[in-house]
This record gives C-alpha cells, sequence and structure tokens, in this order.
C-alpha cells in the first residue's frame, strides 16, 4: 500500500467516524459543538512555562463561559484550584477535570494542555443547556507533584456530602492516540459504561494499566467517589511525556477531538443517569 494510499483511506475513516459522532449528537440536539479547527487553534496557545499556566487557563475558560459569578480560584497550601460551577437542577454533582500544572521540560502541550482544552470546550458545549446535575468543571494544580490539587480537594469534601458526588471525569494527555481509559485509576462501572458508549458511538477504543502510573482520578477513587481517567497515549509516550519532545506539533488533532466528543457523551450520560448508578 502507497503512502498517499493510506493517508486516503485514514481520512476516508475519520470522515465516516465524524459522521457517526454527529448521529449521536443528534440525540441532544442542543449541544453546542466545537470544531477540530477551533481546538487545534486553542492547543497552539500552549504556556511553555509553568508560571503562566493558571492566567492561561483563567483566559481560556473564561472564553468558553466562565465568569466572575461561577468561578473561584480555591487555594490550599499546597496547590490552587480553578473551579467552575453550572448548576444543574439537583444538589448531585459530577466533577469534570484536567491538571493544568507542567513538569520544568517541555511545553506540557500532551501532558496536560489537551486536557485543559478539552475541559474548556466542554463547558462551552453544556453552559446554556439545562442539566440534571451540577457540574464543577476544574482545573488541578500541582497534580505533578503528588495529585496535590485533587487531593486538596477531595479532602475538603464533606463526609456527609460524599453520596451527593456521582462521579468524575478525569481528563490527561489526549492526541497521540484515540481515546482510551486508565483502567488502575479509574472505577470499574464506570470503565464498562466508557466501553459501552464507545461501541454506540461506533468509535475505537481502547484500556491501558499502567500500575506506576497515577492520575487525579485516584483521589476520588479513594474516597469512594466514581471516576475514571481518559487519555490518549501510545506506545511512543515515555519518549514524550515529561521531556522537551512534549509540545503542541506531537499532538493529533483529531485523535484530540474524539477524546473531547468522548468525554462530553460521557458527562451527558452520567447527568441522565441516577447518581448511584455506577458506585
Amino acid at each position: 500500500m502507497t503512502p498517499h494510499l493510506r493517508l486516503f483511506i485514514r481520512a476516508l475513516a475519520q470522515l465516516v467516524l465524524l459522521a457517526a459522532l454527529s448521529s449521536v449528537s443528534a440525540q441532544k440536539p442542543e449541544l453546542k459543538l466545537s470544531t477540530p479547527e477551533g481546538m487545534k487553534a486553542e492547543l497552539a496557545l500552549a504556556p511553555c512555562k509553568n508560571e503562566a499556566r493558571l492566567a492561561a487557563v483563567k483566559t481560556l475558560f473564561g472564553e468558553m463561559g466562565a465568569t466572575e459569578s461561577n468561578s473561584t480560584v480555591e487555594k490550599f497550601k499546597t496547590a490552587e484550584n480553578f473551579v467552575i460551577r453550572k448548576q444543574g437542577s439537583s444538589s448531585e454533582t459530577i466533577v469534570v477535570g484536567a491538571h493544568y500544572d507542567k513538569v520544568s521540560e517541555g511545553c506540557g502541550a500532551i501532558d496536560n494542555w489537551t486536557g485543559i482544552v478539552a475541559v474548556a470546550n466542554i463547558l462551552s458545549s453544556v453552559k446554556e443547556i439545562p442539566l440534571q446535575k451540577t457540574v464543577l468543571f476544574v482545573a488541578f494544580g500541582n497534580e505533578e507533584k503528588g495529585l496535590f490539587g485533587s487531593r486538596a480537594m477531595v479532602g475538603a469534601i464533606d463526609k456527609n456530602q460524599t453520596g451527593q458526588f456521582c462521579a468524575m471525569i478525569n481528563i490527561d494527555s489526549l492526541g497521540l492516540a484515540e481515546p482510551q481509559v486508565l483502567d488502575n485509576t479509574s472505577s470499574r462501572k464506570l470503565i464498562r459504561l466508557a466501553e459501552d458508549l464507545a461501541k454506540e458511538m461506533k468509535m475505537p477504543f481502547d484500556h491501558a494499566s499502567d500500575p506506576g502510573a497515577d492520575a487525579d482520578s485516584s483521589s476520588f477513587v479513594a474516597k469512594k467517589i466514581p471516576a475514571l481517567t481518559i487519555h490518549g497515549l501510545n506506545e511512543d509516550w515515555q519518549s514524550i511525556l515529561h521531556s522537551k519532545n512534549d509540545q503542541v506539533s506531537r499532538v493529533n488533532p483529531f485523535n484530540f477531538y474524539l477524546g473531547y466528543r468522548f468525554a462530553l457523551a460521557l458527562l451527558v450520560r452520567i447527568d441522565s443517569s441516577a447518581c448511584a448508578a455506577y458506585r
């Protein structure tokens, strides 16, 4: 097979998949879907300096619907989290999050500006529609130093309120491959939901398990709150993440867009489910 033919087949497969995704979205037509082109431009804004990340997060989320009245910076001793609250018709809560900090090397484009851009666009997609559950969109700080932001948030949840937290969707490092679930940081019933939803959306899906890796979803699982991490890593990830190679040029825009659409679909499905469905 020639390189040109491979590219043609790949482009055709992408068009077919986008058509399938559109048919799923038609079930909830009021969703405001982002475009691959717009998200590609937002990815290009990835700040390469850690001290610029939080300000860039505030700017991006502001463009997507965060206001002074619905957002706050939660300051803890170990981290600062930026939180946007979309009130639902109940106090039952879903958390959709991604960490914004990076290691010293590279631009942290994949790890984890991709997650931040995805969460911001999910906010934009649902900001104008009524939801059954309240959603907290969270940009976590100091994940790279030990999940400090998510641990601080979970630690602040009163024991009597834990049952109101229905699920947590964590997005970390999209764009090298199609969306996958990091099994060792995810709850079993949410993993099953992800499998079933991917089949329904007719999109590629896979599992990964790395006992040496951790993610912000682990903080919620430890609190007995159902959670899962969506990533998009391939076999080359160890030569890219946490290195000078973590640059925007490494992000595959189509695979990244699939991650956003998949996480959005998970949020919509969980919102329409009973809060205890995935415990």
